[in-house]
């Protein structure tokens, strides 16, 4: 009896204190990770801001305080009426969904500064990178062995292996990423999209029969696995045949073959990139990715149904279940709002206008010159950007230096001098020291394996 009246006591006190720790851990979340006052003003400003721009912005949509200064709700208008049904579950979307606001400003910002191409220098750079890294992204066969067998793996990956980057961090201008939205087929974008330096398509959306929907300029299209085994069909759809294709997921024996044997000589490189976050799914998303981390400003097309939506359809297609459009809407509106985060680096060291990084056109958003009201400025999100590190603990916090987020230092290997890139670029090139600095996935800090020029090192 006393064993259990003892053992009764343990777990009352035990239940207390986890009560207790749960408390003062929530209570003192700041305070642990040494928020300051000016830290906790700058991420209560940011998420004010946030919240009249979605309700100015977001056609109906709007944001609510969650259980602290990171945590927002995106609701729907009550009258909205989901929907799409998971295949699996047979459940309506939700029309509520919580974002991560602090994680967002340093995860996007981040994206706006690395390369996000795979490189051999990058395989090189990590410690134990063909055994532990590069046999992942290949077809894989027993004759790999975890690439044992370097040599076998180099010559799997030589043709979507660049030994350095092919491009840099605001390389080019104004970028346009088109979905495939049904929805595209509601307006006449094709001549607004054609004006832009470069344009992203993905998988494979036609262009042809669609180009006063889509537009006919094509620059770069970002692939999923299943567009990667047809890569002889995905090159027909671009008549100049000049599209760089973007794989993100591995290197196949059957892609390798067609790039040999057709041939296809269009430029082909593997994607390295760090996750937008858990929300952030799918090849849109990596396009939207893949154009922060090269382009000054990047325009939506096509991702997202404007209120009244009946399905999810392809412009060129029918129907097309696996998509979550309530959630893709909230969470790009969430970009939107947010976009003027991604520009802080430069902003703040060189004297640029002020812009809307991102913006959504969609039916209802038609207008080119629509103004992207209530976008956080500069300073605000120069001050949450440092206060979000803190938080979520990224590596470099706060700091300075371009560099401080790097985990892994090595030396550059020797590259050709790029010729002609914008004033942009060359700034940026000027700020981070001539360093590249590439995301290492599945890092803790988020940290980034930067290499440096040997005069750095």
């Amino acid at each position: 009896m006393r064993l259990l009246q003892l053992a009764f006591v343990v777990a009352l006190a035990s239940g207390f204190a986890a009560i207790f720790i749960y408390i003062t851990g929530v209570s003192n979340l700041y305070e642990r990770h040494s928020l300051s006052d000016q830290d906790l003003e700058a991420l209560q400003s940011l998420q004010s801001g946030f919240q009249k721009c979605v309700s100015a912005n977001g056609l109906g949509l709007q944001a609510e305080n969650g259980r602290d200064y990171c945590q927002v709700t995106m609701k729907f208008p009550s009258d909205t009426i989901p929907k799409w049904k998971d295949p699996k579950t047979g459940e309506l979307e939700g029309v509520s969904y919580d974002f991560n606001i602090c994680e967002a400003v340093a995860t996007w910002e981040q994206v706006r500064n690395s390369t996000t191409i795979l490189t051999r220098e990058f395989i090189d750079a990590l410690p134990n990178g063909w055994e532990d890294y590069a046999w992942r992204r290949i077809n894989k066969g027993v004759l790999l062995n975890r690439c044992e067998n370097k040599r076998l793996c180099i010559e799997k990956l030589s043709l979507v292996l660049p030994e350095t980057p092919p491009y840099i961090p605001r390389q080019f201008g104004r970028c346009a990423v088109i979905g495939n939205s049904g929805d595209l087929l509601k307006t006449k974008f094709g001549k607004e999209i054609d004006t832009y330096d470069v344009v992203f398509r993905e998988n494979g959306a036609p262009i042809q029969n669609y180009t006063d929907h889509v537009g006919r300029k094509s620059t770069f299209r970002l692939l999923n696995r299943g567009s990667a085994k047809a890569l002889d069909k995905v090159v027909e759809l671009d008549e100049s045949r000049k599209e760089v294709l973007i794989v993100k997921t591995t290197i196949h024996d059957i892609m390798s073959k067609m790039i040999r044997e057709i041939p296809i000589k269009n430029p082909v490189y593997l994607m390295l990139g760090a996750s937008f976050g858990s929300a952030a799914k799918g090849t849109g998303l990596k396009a939207l990715e893949f154009a922060l981390s090269i382009c000054d400003s990047v325009d939506m097309y096509g991702f997202t149904v404007d209120p009244g939506y009946k399905e999810w359809t392809r412009y060129f297609s029918e129907s097309r279940q696996g998509h979550t459009p309530l959630h893709g809407r909230a969470y790009y509106q969430m970009m939107e709002c947010l976009g003027v985060s991604l520009q802080v680096l430069l902003l703040v060291h060189f004297d640029i206008d002020e812009i809307s990084l991102i913006k959504i056109h969609s039916p209802m958003r038609a207008d080119p010159k629509r103004v992207v009201k209530w976008v956080p400025d500069r300073d605000t999100v120069t001050a949450a950007r440092i206060a979000s590190e803190k938080i979520l603990r990224r590596a470099g916090t706060g700091s300075g230096d371009p560099l401080g987020a790097c985990s892994i230092v090595k030396k550059q290997v020797k590259r050709k001098h790029m010729e002609n890139v914008s004033k942009a670029a060359a700034d940026h090139q000027k700020y981070v020291r001539g360093s590249t600095m590439y995301p290492l996935e599945h890092n803790s800090e988020h940290g980034m394996l930067c290499t440096v020029p040997k005069s750095l090192s």
